[in-house]
């Protein structure tokens, strides 16, 4: 038997004032994306917001249902506008803030395994890392290298050439 060890390093900022004027500006972005999503059932509102390599930003917010099913989240709704929008855009970075009801996130809130799933189709096609911003409310952020950091072991367009 062998042991191996699937994980990454996240940079932490505790605050905004520590990042780029452009990565406190694309979080800006997924911030107001964030304030309009369609979260009636649930109150958790999630802004994402994608930098293209052109300079174009591309703005998503989770849009619940009564069903819950049939709801999509923020990075799910960006990345599908991008591709029908700028299918050969090339994502730089991807800033995803997460503002619960009441007295707000303490962490921020990584994408769910539907939307690493899908960011990593993204991410294999353009074969660059889709830089990933994390933030809770207005607090602690945090940077991932890529999406599939966030997802140890995913599966891609590889499995299926044979």
């Amino acid at each position: 038997m062998e042991k191996r060890h699937f994980g990454f390093e996240v940079c932490v900022y505790k605050d905004e004032m520590e990042l780029s004027a452009g990565d406190r500006a694309l979080l800006a972005r997924a911030r107001d994306a964030a304030s309009g999503a369609y979260a009636p059932y649930s109150g958790f509102r999630v802004g994402a917001a994608l930098s293209l390599k052109s300079g174009e930003v591309i703005i998503g917010n989770n849009q619940e249902n009564a069903s819950y099913p049939s709801g999509l989240c923020a990075e799910r709704v960006a990345v599908f506008q991008k591709g029908a929008r700028f299918p050969d855009g090339v994502i730089g970075v991807l800033a995803v803030v997460a503002m619960s009801p009441g007295q707000g996130l303490k962490v921020p809130a990584a994408p769910c395994g539907n939307c690493r799933q899908s960011l990593l189709e993204y991410e294999v096609r353009q074969e660059k890392p889709i830089r990933i911003l994390l933030q809770a409310d207005h607090g602690l952020i945090y940077e991932c290298p890529s999406v599939a950091a966030l997802l140890p072991l995913g599966f891609d367009k590889t499995y299926l050439d044979a």
